[in-house]
């Protein structure tokens, strides 16, 4: 039973480092329903609950693909179509 609680702890703490450091790396305008530093006292003192609920629903996802991506410029030798004319 010590050991499932120390583990709960140390995971708890984890969270909490993780989503603190997160918090305030990230840009004002990537997080959302609170300021940043409302997020962080939240994160530093609910416990477990404020970076569960910074998790999900204060910061905003994380967009992989850019929405209107820039057509890259070949070079002659690498681009297909100007190798096909050839």
């Amino acid at each position: 039973m010590i050991k499932l609680q120390g583990f709960l702890l140390i995971l708890s703490l984890a969270l909490t480092l993780y989503t603190f450091i997160d918090c305030a790396r990230r840009d004002e305008t990537e997080i959302r329903k609170l300021p940043k530093w409302g997020w962080l006292i939240a994160i530093l003192l609910t416990g477990i609950f404020g970076p569960i609920a910074y998790l999900a629903i204060g910061r905003k996802p994380l967009n992989l693909k850019p929405k209107n991506p820039k057509k890259r410029i070949l070079p002659p030798d690498d681009d297909p179509d100007f190798l096909r004319g050839l």
